[in-house]
């Protein structure tokens, strides 16, 4: 329950005590912000039996009918509606709203924290709102300036190159030498400067003196591949030549080539 109310009703959202490093203007913000999201949206729901007046009333959310003495949820600022105990949930990510704490914006429940997104975005990095007026926007998220940095060596990235990692930013001498995939053929790291091709979870570098046959040398950018045991053959035949032993080949496709990540 703690877990769940902390991620529901994060406390940055209204409390300027857990924002230490906001500047003044900011912290005026939050206190504006957070006192009209009180006064104009927060509420309680209420569980009670469905009264008489409301038998066969449908629920808000799910549409079924909820009969006199049914165990229901009304919520005084959306007059008179009823939940199912399960629907009473988050319009967003529909989660049960503990304690019955909602927050209504266009006669739709939320929990507090996807109510608060409606209105300020929320930094990736610190999970708080932002105030400022400029921020980071990246993979559909955002983040303040100063904490769009490298998840390694927290080098600011803020006009710089980078590349997402987990979600996070990295930057380029960070990723090379610490996630970039190793070429099956020459065993380098393949950068996030690099053009990529990969097969079944491995990993080339596209050019084509790594990317190609592994009998005949022809390159395989964007052409039909046979694979036996990690290697690549632009044939059948070239297969069976290199393992004559075998009368398969493992897996016949065309390869995935991609271009440097656009994330940097």
């Amino acid at each position: 329950r703690a877990r769940a109310l902390l991620q529901q009703l994060p406390p940055q959202d209204c409390d300027e005590r857990y924002c230490p490093d906001l500047a003044e203007e900011e912290r005026r913000q939050l206190r504006a912000f957070s006192a009209r999201r009180r006064r104009e949206a927060l509420g309680q729901g209420l569980a009670l039996p469905v009264p008489g007046p409301c038998h066969g009333c449908p629920c808000k959310k799910c549409g079924r009918k909820l009969n006199k003495g049914d165990p229901g949820i009304s919520a005084s600022r959306l007059g008179d509606q009823f939940w199912h105990p399960s629907c009473f949930s988050c319009h967003f990510c529909h989660q049960p709203l503990v304690d019955l704490i909602y927050f209504q914006q266009d006669g739709r429940i939320y929990c507090g924290r996807h109510h608060a997104e409606l209105f300020r975005p929320r930094c990736a990095s610190c999970d708080q709102l932002i105030f400022m007026e400029e921020c980071v926007e990246a993979e559909g998220r955002r983040w303040h300036l100063e904490h769009f940095c490298c998840l390694e060596c927290d080098v600011p990235l803020r006009g710089q190159r980078y590349v997402m990692k987990s979600g996070r930013p990295c930057c380029c001498g960070c990723f090379d030498s610490l996630f970039a995939e190793p070429c099956q053929a020459c065993g380098d790291p393949i950068g996030a400067d690099s053009e990529e091709a990969t097969h079944q979870g491995l990993h080339w570098h596209a050019r084509a003196a790594c990317f190609c046959c592994s009998l005949c040398r022809k390159p395989l950018h964007g052409q039909p591949l046979t694979s036996r045991r990690g290697r690549l053959f632009c044939s059948e035949t070239c297969s069976l030549g290199r393992d004559a032993s075998s009368t398969a080949s493992d897996s016949s496709d065309s390869a995935f080539a991609s271009a440097p990540s656009p994330d940097s």
